[in-house]
């Protein structure tokens, strides 16, 4: 592992963290209705683990010689409670792959497999966190629509 690779991959993590950020605040202010209640809050929560981590992984960059990127990627912006819960998955479960490929090339780096083996178990719990709460609100989504046309 060169150092300019992992810093390179880390800032590319650091990126997805500040998107975020970005689109896990939307989405609190943005939610309506009846579940406002339950996912505002668990948007802003998730915001804010994506800022806990762009803050780790920016001092890592910074630590290993490197610039953290400032720079985020596009962020999905919908008013459908179903389709954010959808994005928030497909955005933990890239989170998860990034991590993991850093994982990779830091192998033989004992602590900073450590440092992203702690975040990685973050994201997957994340992961399975929306997984849960797609497949509730899904089934309720079907409930709903099926007694409605009864």
């Amino acid at each position: 592992m060169s150092n300019q690779e992992i810093i390179d991959h880390l800032n590319e993590c650091l990126k997805h963290e500040w998107t975020g950020v970005a689109q896990y605040s939307q989405a609190s202010f943005i939610v309506e209705g009846l579940w406002r209640e339950v996912y505002a809050d668990t948007f802003i929560d998730n915001a804010k683990e994506s800022f806990g981590h762009a803050r780790l992984v920016g001092d890592k960059i910074a630590s290993l010689g490197g610039v953290p990127a400032v720079t985020r990627n596009e962020i999905k912006q919908t008013r459908d409670l179903q389709e954010i819960l959808r994005n928030s998955l497909e955005f933990e479960s890239k989170a998860v792959e990034m991590y993991t490929k850093a994982l990779e090339l830091a192998e033989g780096n004992r602590p900073l497999v450590v440092f992203l083996e702690n975040i990685l178990e973050e994201e997957q719990e994340g992961v399975d966190e929306f997984t849960k709460l797609l497949r509730n609100s899904e089934a309720t989504s079907s409930s709903s629509a099926d007694s409605r046309s009864a």
